[in-house]
């Protein structure tokens, strides 16, 4: 069967595995054949009003209704963006400026609230599909054909989502991504590591961040299991081990922040542990010293620390943990996935050295178009490949800074806005965060940039106290990146994707 679209992957799965559970919450499980019906009939109502290649926000919390929304959009032939009703309405507002949904699909216990943002924000006619009212129709065999004749008029360069990020001057940015771009991540990642009808995951990026698409389109392309776990148990490490044990989860794909919040609450020195064969960290810098308790708790599992941006499908880079590394070292974010090539640009947009700095840049069949109704900051960073010139070639300049170390393994740095200048010298904040996480007795940290008293702030976790950790880091790296301040914090603040939140970081600096 060849795949044009991502909605084959559900046809082929509800044919072959009808009744096999995919995706499970709190209140509901979803077997394939149910979530190929309940889009289906998503879709007809979608098709049957004539929406096609249009964009359709999907209204609703951290469920398994989820997915047959997204699948129901595709299936019509539309593209979908997540609006997750915990979402700030100021956001959602935002959102919808740019994104001007045809349709809303949501819950009857959202409807009110999904009215009301829509009205407040000058958007009521806006058509509102209750998702339980559509599931109380008959899918008949004219339903279906309508949906076909959609679907069928899909092809691979169609937009399926797009994904709103954080934009620097508080307009949140929609990375759009065709059928093809996701679908070519999508078959690459079984190739590289063991993911197959084996596989149960335990979901925790929220379904608006791209690190989700992994967990939705994995499922349904190899008939996977996914577990919704509820969102307070990831506040409580126990809790949240004991519904991985329960569910006998054997695969998790976590934000960094996660899995070192687990290791310094001794959620892994548990004497019951869960299946885990395969343990994946991405979204921001994996440290080594946390990484190295998981790798102790779970040693027959398999660890990949990966990397990518939203603008790259969520995945450009990976390494699989063939070794042990020392506290202070720093993990390599590996190679190019096989699908996708990487370069590294200097600051004369040359190739750069092997050991030399420079910016990582990709290219490939997972690039996004850019970002949705914005041709401006689009062209700033989905520019002309600088290495040719005789015919148009798009990359996307990630604005992380990288190297190549002598096994020839990409190493991250930092982003290129985490670069300063202090004291006549260029810093890499990055560098100062990896040392400090070596410490004992420090569980988390992050560093900012005061500009206005012109000074390296440290925030941490931890039981250390400031002034030992300042001595810390002082045997680490040389003077003039010791940070001048070092505060310790209860709790390192976290955005809404569950990273550290530099942002808020920064907003305490005038406390």
């Amino acid at each position: 069967m060849a795949f044009t679209r991502i909605t084959d992957y559900l046809d082929r799965t509800a044919a072959r595995l009808p009744e096999k559970v995919a995706y499970i919450d709190t209140d509901r499980e979803l077997t394939f054949s149910e979530i190929r019906n309940e889009a289906y009939r998503l879709a007809g109502a979608l098709a049957g009003e004539g929406i096609f290649k249009k964009p359709v926000g999907i209204f609703l919390d951290q469920c398994v209704e989820v997915v047959p929304a997204i699948m129901g959009t595709a299936y019509a032939g539309n593209f979908y963006s997540i609006l997750d009703v915990d979402m700030p309405e100021a956001r959602i507002d935002k959102i919808l400026a740019t994104f001007e949904p045809a349709a809303i699909i949501t819950a009857r216990k959202f409807a009110g609230k999904a009215s009301d943002i829509l009205r407040q924000s000058g958007r009521s006619d806006v058509w509102i599909i209750i998702y339980e009212d559509e599931q109380e129709k008959e899918l008949t065999a004219e339903t279906e054909a309508l949906v076909d004749a959609a679907k069928n008029r899909v092809v691979s360069t169609d937009l399926l989502y797009v994904l709103f990020t954080s934009g620097s001057t508080g307009m949140p940015k929609g990375v759009a991504l065709s059928h093809g771009a996701v679908m070519a991540e999508v078959e690459w990642v079984p190739t590289a590591v063991q993911i197959d009808e084996e596989t149960i995951f335990a979901n925790q990026a929220p379904f608006y961040f791209v690190m989700s698409t992994m967990e939705i389109f994995q499922t349904v392309r190899n008939g996977c299991t996914t577990c919704i776990p509820p969102r307070m148990a990831f506040a409580f490490p126990g809790m949240l081990m004991e519904y991985l044990i329960e569910h006998n989860v054997n695969t998790i794909y976590w934000v960094p922040t996660l899995l070192c919040m687990f290791a310094n609450m001794g959620a892994l020195e548990e004497e019951q542990l869960p299946p885990l064969r395969l343990v994946m960290a991405s979204g921001e810098v994996m440290p080594v010293k946390q990484l190295n308790m998981w790798m102790d708790a779970f040693p027959d599992a398999v660890f990949v620390n990966q990397y990518g941006p939203t603008e790259m499908a969520d995945i450009c880079a990976y390494y699989i943990v063939d070794r042990r590394f020392r506290d202070t070292e720093s993990l390599p974010i590996g190679r190019a996935c096989e699908h996708m090539d990487l370069l590294i640009l200097n600051d004369k947009d040359e190739e750069a050295a092997p050991g030399e700095e420079g910016e990582l840049c990709g290219r490939g069949p997972s690039l996004a178009y850019g970002y949705y109704n914005n041709p401006e900051k689009t062209a700033e960073v989905f520019v002309q490949n600088p290495l040719v010139s005789a015919y148009e070639e798009k990359i996307y300049r990630t604005g992380d800074l990288v190297r190549l170390n002598e096994r020839g393994e990409l190493i991250y740095i930092t982003r290129k806005d985490f670069q300063i200048k202090h004291m006549g010298h260029r810093i890499e904040l990055g560098e100062i965060e990896t040392a400090a996480s070596s410490l004992d007795g420090l569980d988390r940290c992050a560093c900012v940039y005061d500009d206005v008293h012109k000074m390296i702030v440290m925030f941490y976790t931890g039981s250390i106290e400031e002034k030992t950790a300042t001595e810390g880091i002082r045997s680490l790296v040389p003077e003039y990146m010791v940070p001048a301040r070092t505060i310790r914090l209860d709790v390192m603040p976290q955005n809404l994707n569950g990273k550290i939140d530099r942002k808020g970081l920064k907003g305490l600096l005038d406390r």
